[in-house]
């Protein structure tokens, strides 16, 4: 099965950005799309933006404007770019396939505090 390695999170002030990277043990290609989720203690795991073969894209209406991705499929791997970043965008962040979903990495963790 397929599995994600993500990285490129840490603690950033607000108003900052980070991207974040995920690279992919096998090709992505053949998944119709890929994504990036946060997961905040005490919710559920959600999903922040998505991009899929057809270069359709899909966001969370909170990081609309503030949020962009990309994925490459000859390297296998997807990136988050999030500017502008809030402390509400604090959690833990994935990277999977999308709409379903396969095995979770470790994720990246993403601190936003002053």
């Amino acid at each position: 099965q397929v599995q994600f390695v993500e990285y490129g999170g840490g603690l950033i002030q607000p108003g900052g950005s980070l991207r974040l990277s995920c690279a992919a043990s096998e090709t992505t290609s053949s998944f119709i799309g890929m994504g990036w989720y946060r997961q905040v203690p005490g919710k559920e795991r959600e999903l922040v933006a998505a991009v899929t073969n057809f270069g359709t894209m899909e966001f969370a209406d909170s990081v609309k404007g503030r949020v962009s991705i990309s994925r490459d499929n000859a390297k296998n791997t997807v990136d988050l770019q999030m500017n502008s970043l809030r402390p509400e965008d604090t959690g833990v962040y994935y990277c999977n396939t999308y709409p379903s979903v396969q095995h979770w990495g470790q994720g990246t963790r993403v601190t936003v505090s002053l």
